[in-house]
């Protein structure tokens, strides 16, 4: 019945739809792994740690001779810009259709990675503009259109789940990315590391965003007619105005702060607690990568069946716990374990998040709601590599950092017993 529905002619699309077919079941898991496969390529962000340490070398070992405070400029530039894209992109998702904005983000990330290849010892004015402007840009656009577009073509009880699997790319990337990073900056030093992995994901992102688009009206209402929001959605201004955005607002915030602050830092952090006798940091990186995307996944599916709420809760608590255990890892087993707890509490949250504003607020205007939501995730990000950098520069250590991080997700935990989804508006 569904079909014959979605293939009647006098359907109109939604924006940037017209070439949906009718064939949506199918459609939609084309679009889910479309979307999965843009964010591994955007996930080049989450394998800044191996640039960094590289660049923290002396110049005549191959780096920059920066400080680790230097070094995590580019990086938190390009949070805050990929957190404040975040709005303008999920509007222009939500007007003309994911394949434009991410085209945008395509485009922009590779120019991104190839302008950064400019830079050189004693000038950090190519990464700034490329990696921090104009590649965190291309995140924003690319990350805002891959996930509302798939949502879309499912019914509610899978939301969870497809948010999961979209997101899982851009924390399962460093597993290639990392290791691939590592061998051309080997090889190739951090100019040619950049002008490669521009050049590639130019073509690879650009292939994959013309598969990313909404369906016809008939299955995105089908998909949105969810027990609890109406189909509409509510508007921006809707959701700013209760109290349960400004208290995710704040978890959101001290999760993506303690999460960010290792993923940043991981490489530099384990050569600094092991004396050196550890260089395998991308190692690290890489694995601590699965773990990112298998919280993605669990937590989106377990998220299905006992609540957002809930699962966030159980998530910031156990990264809390480990981070008061960082500070004593020394050795590799330690490390593994405990960057796996970081990956995987830290990728969950980002599958829960967007779930929750879809449950909260309706999927119509989906883009810009978590756009605007996402910013806190800018705001951690940004604030939690800076943190680390600084305390690690001024003190040889990383353990007053992590002690911050912990207090502030206790405090996001604790204020998860007081987040309900708010009142419909009539």
């Amino acid at each position: 019945m569904k079909h014959r529905t979605v293939g009647h002619a006098h359907h109109q699309p939604a924006p940037g739809t017209a070439e949906a077919p009718p064939d949506h079941g199918n459609r939609g898991w084309i679009v889910a792994f479309s979307g999965l496969g843009l964010n591994l390529a955007l996930g080049v962000l989450y394998t800044w740690s191996v640039f960094a340490k590289q660049m923290t070398e002396a110049v005549e070992l191959g780096g920059m001779g920066l400080t680790k405070t230097e070094a995590s400029l580019p990086y938190m530039l390009a949070i805050g810009v990929f957190a404040l894209m975040m709005v303008p992109a999920g509007r222009l998702q939500d007007r003309l259709g994911p394949r434009v904005a991410a085209t945008a983000g395509a485009v922009l990330t590779g120019a991104g990675l190839i302008v950064s290849s400019f830079a050189g010892p004693g000038n950090l004015l190519p990464v700034m503009v490329g990696f921090g402007l104009m590649a965190g840009s291309g995140f924003g656009l690319g990350y805002a259109a891959a996930t509302p577009a798939a949502i879309k073509w499912f019914p509610p009880e899978k939301k969870g789940l497809i948010t999961g699997i979209v997101v899982s790319g851009f924390g399962l990337a460093p597993v290639y990315i990392a290791p691939l990073s590592k061998y051309l900056l080997g090889q190739y030093g951090v100019g040619g590391a950049f002008r490669i992995l521009g050049v590639a994901f130019t073509v690879v992102t650009l292939l994959l965003a013309r598969m990313i688009v909404n369906p016809p009206l008939a299955v995105a209402a089908a998909g949105a007619a969810a027990p609890a929001p109406s189909a509409s959605g509510s508007v921006w201004r809707e959701m700013v105005g209760s109290r349960a955005f400004y208290l995710l607002y704040i978890e959101y915030t001290f999760a993506a702060l303690a999460g960010l602050m290792i993923i940043g830092h991981l490489a530099k952090i384990i050569a600094v607690q092991t004396g050196g006798l550890v260089q395998t940091g991308f190692l690290f990186v890489a694995s601590m990568a699965v773990f990112n995307a298998l919280g993605r996944l669990m937590a989106g599916m377990l998220s299905d069946r006992f609540g957002r709420i809930r699962t966030l809760a159980v998530v910031l608590l156990s990264q809390a716990c480990v981070m008061l255990v960082f500070p004593g890892l020394d050795g590799m087993a330690g490390f593994f374990v405990g960057s796996a707890v970081v990956g995987f509490s830290y990728g969950a949250c980002l599958a829960l998040f967007p779930a929750t504003v879809g449950d909260f607020w309706g999927a119509k205007n989906f883009g810009l709601n978590y756009g605007i939501l996402f910013t806190a995730w800018g705001v951690g990000g940004m604030f939690g590599p800076l943190l680390a950098g600084r305390i690690a520069d001024a003190t040889g250590s990383y353990q007053l950092a992590y002690f911050i991080a912990a207090g502030l997700l206790v405090t996001a935990a604790g204020l998860t017993t007081i987040t309900r989804r708010p009142p419909l508006s009539s």
